[in-house]
């Protein structure tokens, strides 16, 4: 971008213009240039793995973010520098939050990535609180004590190209700031030597350590949680519910660095949606197969999940399991369930007849698992935006159940603490309007040298409450295989 250009942007009434540059970095990779530049307080890296063998094209690299916006109950904290400058009570914080983003006037300029800048973080799962006002869970435990809500204000950012090995660094220029746009050539001329000068940093003082299953402490006792079950399936013999998902957390001490877990969860377990966020006085990172949903260019598109079977050991194998799948009419009656959920959820910010079932009952391969997948478009409607569209498909049925409403009525009323970040969303939204977001499942929460990991089990009318208790066992395992590998050095295998 020239001066000139720059100057006109400042003319139109932008406030923040993004200024990029182009590097070679094929001797980088997303996690190094990450270590290099954006590891501290408030940064995240997100990756992505298709299919469980193939990297995504672009990785994004958030560097550590000034603003940042926090929501306990009601409660807006905004922090500038790590110091808060602002603490007020607010009936309706997501529409606060969408009024927010819309201070910040951002030029869509064509050659930038899809994803410039923006609010970035996640929502928790007792988010539902501001959409459904009676379903504020209000007096539950809460151990962990993250906010209901984080976002960060993300204005410098690297966007990696897996496929050239280029790197893009952005910065955000303030017009209304002396000199903005050499300060922003600056910026970027030393990020530029930093990313050649440094080399990547891990923690080097962890002491290798093994660690134990039984270690694990449940927010459920395994007699509480199938005396749940049982009363659950109460409920939907009495006709209030089809499905309701009941989850545990389990918690275990952690002594590694955060960043290695991430590092084993993504050689263990690749994923469509790969985050590490670095919060300050907690790390979130996790390896989600699930898009909660997103909207790009005014498609809203959710992706329903459910149906899961073991990879096989040969090509084989792996064939004869996909078919046993997709006769299982458990399995195919829940994902049915589930499609007409998604297509309610889209057809709520959709315009009337663009609403598209484009992917029916696919089945999608990831490296120790597959899944039975259907896709859910709809064209958005013109006085609707990301807010909108979120508050219509929040949580996702996969985890809460069906109906939703009385399916999380019961979820409040059975399970012991509140789910914080487990279930809701993690990613962004942009300043063009574009969002991105994963289902937070298969995800650590890690705070004050514990580990929280949280696994559900969907709740239907002939469950096993021994089978339920094992499936959220098997899928907390998932990542304790990361954690053990973390706490050993990243030397193991996991297993």
């Amino acid at each position: 971008m020239t001066p000139e250009q720059f100057n006109l942007y400042a003319e139109q009434g932008y406030n923040r213009i993004p200024i990029a540059r182009e590097v070679l970095a094929d001797l980088d990779t997303p996690l190094s240039a990450y270590l290099k530049l954006a590891d501290g307080a408030y940064s995240y890296l997100f990756e992505s793995v298709h299919g469980g063998e193939q990297w995504g094209r672009y990785s994004i690299i958030g560097l550590p973010c000034q603003t940042v916006i926090k929501i306990f109950a009601n409660e807006i904290r905004i922090e500038e520098a790590g110091k808060r400058v602002e603490n007020f009570q607010h009936d309706s914080p997501l529409l606060w939050i969408e009024e927010y983003k819309q201070r910040f006037k951002v030029p869509d300029i064509n050659d930038l990535p899809r994803f410039n800048g923006g609010l970035v973080g996640y929502f928790g799962y007792e988010t539902i609180g501001y959409i459904e006002p009676r379903l504020k869970s209000i007096g539950k435990d809460d151990p962990i004590g993250s906010p209901d809500i984080l976002l960060m204000v993300s204005e410098e950012i690297l966007v990696f190209d897996n496929l050239s090995g280029k790197l893009i660094l952005l910065t955000h220029a303030n017009p209304d700031q002396q000199d903005a746009y050499n300060k922003a050539l600056v910026r970027l001329d030393k990020l530029v030597v930093k990313l050649h000068d440094l080399k990547a940093q891990t923690n080097k003082g962890h002491t290798p350590k093994q660690v134990d299953e039984a270690d694990c402490v449940s927010g459920f006792t395994e007699q509480g949680f199938k005396d749940a079950v049982l009363k659950a399936k109460e409920y939907i013999v009495a006709g209030d519910v089809m499905q309701v998902v009941l989850s545990q957390r389990l918690s275990i001490p952690f002594t590694a660095a955060p960043i290695d877990l991430y590092r084993a969860l993504r050689c263990l377990n690749p994923s469509p949606y790969m985050y590490y966020l670095n919060l300050e006085d907690f790390h979130i990172v996790g390896s989600s197969p699930e898009i909660l949903v997103r909207l790009e260019d005014d498609m809203v598109t959710v992706r329903p999940i459910a149906g899961t079977r073991p990879r096989g050991k040969t090509a084989a194998e792996d064939i004869a399991l996909e078919k046993e799948l997709l006769a299982d009419p458990k399995e195919l009656a829940e994902h049915l369930m589930l499609i007409d959920l998604g297509r309610n959820d889209a057809g709520r910010v959709a315009k009337i007849g663009t609403v598209e079932l484009t992917d029916k009952m696919l089945i999608e391969r990831y490296s120790h698992v597959m899944h039975i997948v259907s896709n859910v478009t709809g064209e958005l409607q013109a006085d609707k935006d990301a807010f909108d569209v979120l508050a219509a498909t929040f949580p996702a049925g996969t985890v809460s159940g069906a109906p939703k409403i009385r399916a999380m009525e019961i979820i409040d009323e059975f399970e012991p603490v509140k789910r914080g970040v487990y279930s809701g969303a993690v990613g962004y939204i942009s300043w063009s309007g574009n969002m991105d977001t994963a289902i937070a499942i298969r995800t650590a929460v890690i705070k004050d040298k514990t580990l929280h990991i949280q696994a559900g089990a969907g709740i239907v009318y002939d469950s096993v409450p021994q089978n339920e208790w094992d499936e959220t066992m098997n899928k907390g395992r998932a990542i304790f295989r990361a954690v053990t590998m973390a706490e050993a050095g990243l030397n193991g295998d996991g297993s």
